[in-house]
Formats: structure tokens, sequence, C-alpha cells
């Protein structure tokens, strides 16, 4: 099975982000988009100045997606469905990377578990940069 890679980009100082950024080769390539599909202006000329730049957050796609279809990337909030079969109660959390595992984080309450699931939903709700209060209970 081939993996997707993908990534994309918090930019702090717009505040949005820049998607497939990994295609970024060339000033005029019109490869990284704004999450709407239009074209990005952006000062990098390739994948290594995303990574290089304090300006950008680069997170990684997790090869998922939701229920909805939506593709989950690191720095995602989920929440798991009701539908649980083996897993704790319904959580909200954030997307981490942790020993090459996907998992879903949730501080609060100190745990974590497997974001892959067979048997339980995942639903994409926000991010940890413009829905960070969903982490902290207030929905």
């Amino acid at each position: 099975m081939k993996r997707e890679i993908r990534f994309r980009a918090w930019d702090k100082v717009h505040e949005c982000y820049l998607y497939d950024v990994q295609g970024a080769y060339d000033m005029l390539s019109g490869c990284v988009k704004y999450e709407n599909g239009e074209d990005a202006v952006y000062d990098e000329e390739c994948f290594a100045g995303f990574l290089d730049n304090d300006q950008y957050v680069v997170e990684q796609f997790t090869g998922l997606t939701d229920m909805n279809g939506r593709k989950i990337y690191e720095g995602d909030i989920v929440r798991t469905g009701e539908d649980n079969i083996g897993d704790p109660e319904p959580m909200i959390g954030q997307v981490i990377m942790r020993e090459g595992s996907w998992l879903i984080e949730n501080e609060k309450k100190q745990e974590a578990i497997e974001l892959f699931s067979e048997i339980t939903s995942r639903e994409v709700i926000g991010n940890i940069f413009e829905d960070k209060q969903l982490l902290e209970g207030k929905q």
C-alpha cells in the first residue's frame, strides 16, 4: 500500500494554513494552496524553507480521514464517536505522533488513544491554532 505524504504549515504571521507545502520548489509553481484551494503567495523556495523558518509550524498528514472524509493532520482536534467499542469514554483531543504512532491525546484527562480505529468513528472538529478552546472543554 502506497502511503500519501503531505504537509500543511500554520503561518504564524498571517494566521492561516498553507496546504501541500511539500510541493514547494519554485516561487512560481502554484503548488502551495490556502485551505480554500487558492494559490498561496509565499517566500519559501522549497519545502526545507518551511521547515527552517520560525514563521511556520509544519504538520504532517496522518494518512487517515475522519468520518466525513476530511483529511486528519497532526495538530487537528478530534472527537471520538459515541460508537466506541473497546475505547474509553468519548473524548476530544489533539492528534500527535508518539513513538511512531498517531494518537489522540487529551492532556486534561492525561490519556491518549490510537487515532486509527476500525470500530470507532473519529471526527475533526478543529485545530490547535484556531480552536484551542476545544481542548479546554469550552465547546
